[in-house]
């Protein structure tokens, strides 16, 4: 049984329809990525998953569940986290601060538990525990991305949703990042990710889908579709 599934979901702002009855699968424990030009619909569809955008027709199901109608922050409390695009940051409050709005989001069991995660995200993201006193908005642009998904990691997502990591960041910073999505995944955390980096994203991805206007157009493995010479030329400026 796949941990989320989209099935025939149609999504739509007013009488438009931005995502055409598209079904998605991520298994337990994959690191699956959704591809596509700007306007796609990718970030349409990452927010219906994460239940800030309602499905117009169809149904999002999480471990097997209905979660279509299910509101936003009852869907955090079931596992389902997100980074959003643009960082979405708490300018304002050092990054233990940021860090705790994410802790915020789930209970812990107990102090060890909180304890751990903060270690664990400290160890993914060393320049955040060098910087945990810093305010978010003096950061530069690839640490504020890595606070915004070690702030989705305190709520320890079953289900992690990245929008556009990459976007905005020097190459280098860029590979860091997709290193670590790496080790996340590799770690145990199933991953969905929207990217426009095609190569990192489809080189580290169990499975992608290309979204075209709406509409997939094509899916397989990460590495089968990077070597497409179809998706070459579209998405990766090689003809």
């Amino acid at each position: 049984m796949p941990l989320l599934e989209l099935v025939d979901t149609t999504i739509a702002y007013g009488r438009i329809e931005a995502v055409h009855g598209i079904s998605i699968t991520v298994d337990e424990g994959e690191l699956v990525t959704l591809i596509g030009a700007n306007g796609a619909g990718k970030t349409t569809t990452m927010r219906a998953i994460s239940g800030i955008r309602p499905v117009s027709k169809g149904a999002i199901l999480f471990d097997g569940v209905d979660i279509t109608r299910m509101k936003a922050h009852l869907r955090v409390l079931e596992g389902i986290v997100q980074a959003p695009e643009g960082r979405g940051i708490f300018p304002g409050m050092t990054v233990m601060e940021n860090l705790e709005m994410g802790a915020y989001a789930r209970k812990f069991a107990s102090k060890a538990e909180h304890r751990e995660t903060v270690d664990r995200v400290f160890d993914l993201f060393p320049r955040l525990a060098e910087r945990r006193t810093q305010t978010g908005g003096t950061m530069s642009g690839g640490e504020q991305q890595m606070l915004a998904i070690g702030r989705a990691l305190m709520a320890r997502p079953r289900l992690l949703l990245l929008d556009e990591p990459s976007m905005g960041l020097a190459p280098m910073v860029i590979q860091q990042i997709f290193r670590i999505i790496a080790e996340i995944n590799a770690q145990g955390t199933t991953v969905l990710l929207v990217e426009q980096n095609a190569q990192q994203a489809l080189s580290r991805s169990d499975r992608a889908y290309v979204l075209e206007t709406g509409e997939i157009v094509r899916t397989g493995g990460g590495r089968e579709l990077l070597a497409d010479a179809s998706i070459k030329e579209a998405y990766l400026g090689v003809a």
